[in-house]
């Protein structure tokens, strides 16, 4: 037995991610799982977080970036 629901699998595939066959087919495991959610990673950051990530690492200033030459 190889441990994959491959039904389940390929209807999440086919229908949830809308992939072709031959591209279903072209996954690896590990791809597959990254593209379904399933990679073991925290949730998606929301507002907050994005707003907490900003405060801690603000953009630079339209005078810095002036006389870095950028516009």
């Amino acid at each position: 037995m190889s441990g994959f629901d491959w039904p389940a699998l390929m209807r999440l595939g086919l229908t949830g991610l809308r992939l072709t066959p031959d591209a279903f087919w072209r996954l690896s495991p590990a791809e597959l799982r990254l593209m379904l959610g399933q990679d073991g990673a925290g949730p998606v950051m929301d507002r907050a977080g994005l707003c907490a990530l900003m405060t801690a690492f603000p953009d630079e200033s339209a005078t810095e970036e002036e006389t870095d030459g950028r516009n």
